[in-house]
């Protein structure tokens, strides 16, 4: 069985700050002002990141008054969980396998 991961996900999710907004959003509905007090990160570099999050389909937006609040996709997150779950039992089942060396 091939596993394949989504690695342009991977990659959107490396990046240090983007995992501590996911993980926020993990717990809670947030506003870029809350992000801001939580993250410590200035508001337009937050907002790049909520951009890559949102056109990686990781995050969703939800428009109040002047202010958009962030919500986490968590069938997303769920997918790639799964797919690291296919590579673990992948993985599992190839202990015996070894190629030989020519």
């Amino acid at each position: 069985m091939m596993t394949s991961v989504d690695t342009d996900l991977i990659r959107v999710l490396a990046d240090p700050l983007r995992l501590q907004i996911v993980t926020l959003l993990a717990r809670e509905t947030l506003c870029t002002t809350h992000l801001v007090e939580e993250t410590g990160a200035k508001q337009t570099n937050l907002s790049n990141h909520l951009r890559v999050l949102r056109e990686a389909g990781v995050v969703e937006t939800e428009p109040c008054g002047r202010f958009t609040y962030y919500r986490l996709k968590p069938d997303v997150i769920a997918q790639l969980a799964g797919q690291f779950a296919d590579l673990a039992e992948s993985a599992r089942g190839a202990t015996e396998n070894k190629r030989a060396c020519p």
